[in-house]
């Protein structure tokens, strides 16, 4: 909520490359968690919140909006954005002491009785849709004064709300960004990049994945079971038609028709998460490229 520092020591840098290394892990469960929830409808979002807000993020400001009827998830998400960039800050703390994804002071946290750790992001998350809701936002009584309580700053309400505006999507637009069980998939797949890549390899246990080892794994951790390797995972759909635009979660396929020989994780923005092969670690990278043999994509999410 406050001036981030522009130095800090080497020690508090590691301590908090720590701390931010163990919520992006704890995200996976508690996304899963949410899968539980009342709320399992997607909202709407316009192109730059799907370009912009990591999947899992979206899934968690939608779902935290909703336990506050009347504060737009947009309003929510553009805290997020403003205060550290959706969790991108690689030092997450003010010259205040407000620390983790939404900038909590510790005695905030503790006064407002939030649940789990200020740096855990489905529980920061929540706190920040309860702080907002307890400070104006319900009803949509008035949010801007829930903002001002948040951060005591008219530029900091204007600069919220103008980034709000750019998340919200066209009256009538269906709703484009992925369910629970895509962001699930999407986290556990992230969590695994550096991983070496192993033939044949389900997971660490056995040394690594394979490319479709992953992809199975992902989903695996959302609930949803998909074939083992990759020519029965795109048969097994369902298929996104040609042409059709790539959600975050889709599986997409190289090959041909009956020689289906590599399967990655699409993330959004033209990457996916993949295990590419022999000698190389998991790793984030451009779905297409030049000469490619793309094939095409599944959405088993749907």
């Amino acid at each position: 909520m406050f001036a981030r520092i522009a130095a800090a020591s080497v020690a508090v840098v590691v301590s908090l490359i720590i701390l931010v290394a163990v919520a992006a892990t704890a995200i996976v469960g508690a996304i899963g968690k949410l899968l539980t929830s009342t709320v399992t409808s997607p909202v709407a979002a316009s192109a730059d919140a799907l370009k912009d807000i990591p999947a899992t993020y979206l899934v968690l400001y939608q779902r935290s909006a909703a336990t506050c009827p009347g504060l737009p998830w947009t309003v929510l998400a553009a805290v997020g954005k403003v205060e550290t960039d959706h969790g991108r800050d690689p030092i997450q703390v003010s010259s205040a002491g407000a620390v983790g994804p939404m900038q909590f002071l510790p005695a905030t946290w503790t006064g407002q009785g939030a649940a789990g750790s200020p740096w855990n992001p489905p529980d920061a998350i929540q706190a920040a849709a309860d702080k907002l809701c307890q400070d104006g936002a319900r009803g949509g009584r008035d949010i801007r004064g829930a903002l001002f309580a948040y951060n005591h700053a008219e530029w900091y309400v204007t600069k919220v709300l103008d980034q709000a505006a750019t998340y919200a999507a066209p009256a009538g637009t269906a709703p484009q960004q992925p369910g629970a069980a895509a962001a699930i998939a999407i986290a556990f797949a992230q969590a695994q990049i550096g991983t070496p890549y192993v033939w044949g390899g389900d997971g660490p246990s056995e040394g690594g994945f394979d490319c479709s080892g992953l992809t199975k794994a992902a989903y695996a951790a959302a609930g949803i079971t998909i074939p083992r390797v990759a020519q029965d995972q795109y048969a097994a759909g369902p298929k996104v038609p040609p042409g059709a635009p790539l959600f975050p979660g889709d599986l997409v396929f190289y090959g041909t028709t009956t020689n289906i020989h590599h399967v990655g994780l699409y993330i959004g923005n033209g990457l996916m998460v993949d295990a590419p092969y022999t000698g190389a670690l998991v790793r984030t990278e451009p779905y297409r490229r030049v000469g490619d043999d793309y094939y095409g994509a599944t959405r088993p999410a749907a």
